[in-house]
């Protein structure tokens, strides 16, 4: 054989090893350790490169958290946005066997199960275990957070883990909305029970039949079936539950409630309301759109729905300046000797976070640096910023902002430069509230909430002692494991699933009817009604949510 063929099978040989290679860093750690208890050196300067899945402006180079980072720390973090489509990108980067240290993902669609596929992922469980920020802040919910198909820990949440006291500001989610100036009116009225709340809004309607030229509106109620709740729902909250969708759970048992005596008696209220004329006559034949221009125009005095799904309208009010028609929630129940339960801790955001890749040449530095940030002093500079540049200390020890500080960050522009936006979005991060009572960001902060409202927003929570929205709701319990049920699959095809969507067909074709009949009518309408939903398969629904709840409890509830 000729040296020149001898060349050139060598030549062959050599890239075809460098191509299985290749193909195999997509697959293993290229040279990084994935053993916790290898440490590398903890002295000199150190960068951490990142990727988030996100579209975003690189801060700027002479950034003043980053630089007090690099500084204390001896860390500097460079950051490679999303440009283009997640999925796509992860795509090119498994392709490649390359990878930055930290990747910040926001779930299946930046690729997340494509990297753990590609074994681009280190497990992080030893790892969290060794650090006692990130364990303190990871541990108890291990089981909630792990892969399930492996067991291992690839995402360190970057939302939803709560320490100390929780504050919701702003109320979202599911209640009776009622106007500040039905509230005013009545010298700001404590409000208990259903019958209460209705009976407040009809006085309210028979002293002032117009509002801006136009009939008052009592009571609007969204019948839309792609957005069955504002209709459906309400029943459970009124009991004492909460939002769990058509269910309400007791005792981890849940039942279907459309039949039963709590929704009799939301709908006989009702049925009352509309013919006392509190209910709009065209609420049934309303779309979304009227629904949001009704609100808008400032003459309906109160609704059941949460608050994300009439938001346009709300803001609506704010923008024409109508302040005292903004909308208060009011957490009413049956009787007052039920305990309300509207509000609800924030859900974990699993899979969404740092993951550390198997490119990364010492996680254990890496992950030593998430957890010195996790630490108060940290989180408070992530957070908060620089004490006397970007927030004050009162002789209380509660921070707060200036008006100017307010404003600033607001600006995009001051944010590049002073609020370290590209980390705190995805790194592990506090929420609740300090050892010292703080809340752990300024939007949490009860002062600072209520500086930053309108006065009329100011009167109504002074008048009922509070400083917040969601302290109108009074304590938030944490959620129940298997909270909530709403997120529980019904396998389709099968009765169940028929049956769900009968309940849901059921409703929209009687409710509208039994609320606008005459009262004589309500019994029987109501009995027709029952029937036609006992005769479904309601067995085989509640034991796909109660299966459900079951295996939640065995296979999220906390560690200790």
């Amino acid at each position: 054989m000729s040296r020149n063929r001898l060349f050139s099978r060598g030549i062959s040989v050599l890239l075809c090893l460098s191509f299985c290679l290749s193909l195999a860093s997509c697959k293993k750690d290229p040279g990084g350790s994935t053993d916790p208890n290898k440490t590398g050196g903890d002295s000199g300067p150190f960068t951490i490169k990142v990727y988030n899945a996100m579209a975003a402006t690189q801060p700027s180079k002479d950034h003043k958290i980053y630089k007090l980072i690099e500084e204390e720390l001896g860390v500097k973090f460079e950051f490679e946005f999303l440009v283009g489509e997640a999925k796509e990108k992860a795509g090119i980067m498994i392709v490649g066997g390359d990878y930055p240290d930290l990747l910040g993902l926001a779930g299946e669609q930046s690729g997340l199960q494509e990297f753990i596929d590609a074994e681009a992922l280190i497990p992080l469980e030893d790892f969290i275990e060794k650090y006692p920020n990130l364990k303190k802040h990871y541990g108890p919910i291990y089981n909630q957070i792990k892969d399930p198909a492996s067991g291992h820990v690839y995402v360190m949440p970057n939302y939803g883990v709560v320490s100390g006291t929780y504050y919701e500001n702003e109320s979202y989610g599911p209640a009776f909305w009622i106007q500040a100036a039905v509230l005013k009116e009545f010298g700001y009225p404590k409000i208990e029970t259903l019958d209460d709340w209705f009976d407040y809004i009809q006085k309210y309607m028979e002293k002032y039949p117009e509002i801006n030229g136009q009939k008052t509106i009592g009571f609007e109620i969204l019948t839309d079936p792609s957005k069955d709740w504002p209709l459906r729902n309400a029943p459970a909250q009124l009991s004492g539950h909460p939002n769990d969708g058509g269910v309400i759970v007791d005792d981890n048992v849940a039942r279907i409630y459309a039949h039963l005596d709590i929704s009799k008696q939301y709908f006989k209220k009702l049925n009352e309301m509309y013919n006392a004329g509190v209910i709009d006559p065209e609420t049934f034949t309303n779309n979304f759109d009227t629904y949001i221009s009704k609100i808008s125009s400032g003459r309906v005095l109160g609704l059941y729905d949460q608050r994300w799904n009439f938001q346009m309208g709300y803001n609506s009010i704010i923008d024409q300046k109508m302040f005292e028609r903004q909308y208060v929630p009011v957490p009413v129940t049956f009787s007052k000797d039920i305990e309300p339960w509207y509000l609800n801790r924030p859900n974990i955001n699993i899979n969404s976070g740092y993951a550390i890749s198997t490119s990364c040449k010492d996680p254990d530095r890496v992950m030593k640096i998430l957890d010195t940030l996790l630490d108060e002093k940290w989180q408070k500079i992530l957070q908060w910023g620089i004490e006397g540049e970007d927030y004050l200390v009162d002789e209380n020890g509660m921070y707060y902002r200036t008006e100017e500080q307010r404003q600033n960050s607001k600006s995009e522009e001051w944010k590049l430069s002073n609020w370290a936006e590209s980390l705190l979005q995805f790194c592990p991060k506090l929420e609740g509230s300090y050892s010292d009572g703080n809340a752990t960001n300024p939007n949490a902060q009860p002062g600072e909430y209520f500086d930053s409202l309108d006065d009329v927003a100011k009167e109504v929570l002074t008048a009922y002692g509070v400083k917040t929205q969601g302290a109108l709701f009074g304590n938030v319990p944490e959620n129940p494991v298997y909270f909530p049920c709403y997120t529980i699959s019904i396998p389709v095809g099968t009765p169940a699933q028929l049956t769900d969507q009968k309940l849901k067909d059921y409703a929209f074709a009687n409710l509208p009817k039994i609320i606008s009949a005459k009262p004589a009518q309500f019994e029987d309408l109501w009995k027709k009604y029952v029937d036609q939903i006992e005769k479904l398969d309601i067995e085989s629904l509640e034991k796909v949510y109660n299966e459900g709840i079951q295996e939640r409890i065995r296979t999220l509830s906390k560690t200790e």
